[in-house]
């Protein structure tokens, strides 16, 4: 009887703050007024762009027994959205409206009209990305049906911010620039080369110029012909073209185009979706179409690859887009500042303010942007004046949490053979000299303390070793230099010759 009574009472609970929800929201004049709000927070929070980007054509739809509807018009947005903002939008839409305990996202239909005051027009032009309200993937990248498919487009969509007019060029990404610059204005005559493959680590504009180029190009050409896939999106597409028996007709709008852009390669995983890749790289290449390929690392690097596809890829221009230094990262923010006086023409910051930041923040041009993107909520939100102290108190934890530069096993072998006047492919044979296993030992050793890599991964990086000769070598020179203090320093000083 008592259990009977608490699951009574509970339910009686339950009922009451879903009662409580539905009578928070009783029209949709009312939801759209939350939403508005909740609207509101999020620009404060993420910046204008961003906003812009992903939640400007959401809508809300119906609150329901607790649980909020949104709609977007896309399975991208709304995969993207679920996977990074889902949270985040929950708990707003929950300080909005007391007993929401659930987010919906759905898709909604192409002759479903949209009409939301937090997403108008007047918002998207003030950021410099105006669409239409039912803009879909297939106006962003042409139209590709597939037989038994419900998304009717092969490539990813494209960011109208991510042009060659918005990328802030620099020493660190010239060539890289240069060369996308040619690709994508290529009209009849062909570059030296069928691949570009560009490469660094994150937040330094490799999606963006992937992104640029693919404007640029189907403006030049025929829209339809130049395809920009992430690599995740490639695998599920293909996978989808397998299930739905349609995967002939992938393969050949795929060999059928001028260019194919494929951004995160490190992420193509398994061994079919990997072949099939080879042979489109394949077929492109010998009928002298164009690929652009973007990485966070050398091909060589891309362990998950096979050897064969390792090999392909570094037959292109492969370029390295390196840190950004301190003059870049300056450019990057008044660029950012100039765009963001478009919608916000009282906005001012001192020329001081920025070459702080520039200073403090010194790692990628995701958290330059973050960095901006706070001082000016910061500024909007309470009108205090931007100062140096202001910005010093907006970005404190992210310059606490600035990631250090990321070290590469290469780097480390070529620092530690020129040390010891030996070459890296010492290093990496199997010969077992003393003058040899030492440096080798010790590069194995600053490859496991200064990189994220495992110890099968560094052993393969060493001539194909097993993981136990790495945690070996690892063992050893942590124990000589417990024992021995100027071979400590000397290991130090390696190191800080591979961090420089």
């Amino acid at each position: 009887m008592g259990d009977a009574s608490r699951r009574s009472r509970a339910a009686e609970s339950a009922g009451a703050e879903d009662d409580m929800a539905g009578k928070a929201v009783k029209t949709s004049e009312q939801l759209d007024e939350r939403w508005a709000r909740v609207a509101a927070r999020l620009r404060a929070e993420l910046g204008e762009d961003v906003f812009s980007s992903w939640f400007a054509r959401m809508a809300p739809e119906s609150l329901d027994g607790g649980a909020i509807h949104l709609s977007v018009p896309t399975r991208f947005l709304k995969n993207w959205i679920r996977s990074h903002y889902h949270d985040r939008l929950l708990a707003l839409w929950q300080q909005e409206v007391k007993g929401v305990t659930r987010l919906e996202l759905s898709i909604r239909g192409r002759t479903q009209a949209v009409a939301r005051p937090a997403a108008d027009a007047g918002a998207q032009a003030a950021s410099g990305t105006v669409l239409a309200p039912d803009c879909n993937e297939e106006a962003a990248i042409g139209h590709h049906p597939l037989a038994g498919e419900g998304e009717r487009t092969i490539g990813s969509p494209l960011d109208p911010r991510y042009n060659f007019e918005s990328f802030v060029v620099g020493s660190s990404n010239s060539l890289a620039h240069a060369a996308a610059c040619q690709v994508a204005a290529l009209d009849g005559d062909r570059p030296g080369f069928n691949i570009l493959y560009l490469h660094s680590a994150v937040g330094l504009g490799k999606s963006h110029l992937l992104q640029a180029t693919a404007w640029e190009a189907r403006r030049r050409r025929q829209p339809e012909r130049i395809i920009y896939l992430t690599a995740e999106r490639f695998m599920y597409r293909f996978v989808a073209a397998l299930k739905s028996h349609s995967a002939l007709a992938f393969k050949d709008q795929l060999r059928g185009i001028d260019m194919l852009l494929i951004d995160d390669m490190q992420f193509l995983q398994g061994k079919s979706t990997q072949q099939e890749f080879c042979h489109t790289l394949n077929a492109l290449m010998e009928s002298g179409r164009q690929v652009v390929v973007a990485a966070d690392r050398p091909p060589a690097e891309l362990e998950s690859l096979d050897d064969r596809m390792r090999s392909r890829l570094s037959g292109g221009l492969v370029v390295d887009i390196r840190p950004l230094g301190r003059s870049l990262r300056l450019a990057i923010l008044k660029s950012k500042l100039e765009n963001a006086r478009r919608r916000l023409p009282e906005l001012h910051v001192q020329n001081q303010v920025l070459e702080y930041v520039a200073d403090q923040v010194n790692g990628n041009g995701r958290e330059l942007e973050g960095a901006f993107t706070r001082i000016v909520a910061h500024n909007q939100l309470t009108r205090a004046e931007i100062t140096i102290e202001m910005a010093e108190r907006a970005i404190r934890d992210l310059v606490r949490s600035v990631e250090p530069k990321r070290v590469r096993i290469e780097h480390i072998q070529k620092v530690v053979a020129k040390h010891f006047n030996i070459s890296r492919q010492d290093i990496v044979s199997s010969r077992r000299n003393r003058s040899i296993v030492r440096p080798r030992q010790i590069s194995m050793y600053l490859a496991k303390t200064l990189t994220d890599r495992s110890f099968p991964e560094i052993g393969r990086r060493f001539g194909g070793r097993d993981h136990t000769t790495v945690l070996h070598a690892v063992r050893k020179i942590d124990t000589l230099m417990r024992e021995d203090r100027s071979f400590a320093e000397e290991v130090e000083l390696l190191k800080r010759l591979v961090e420089e």
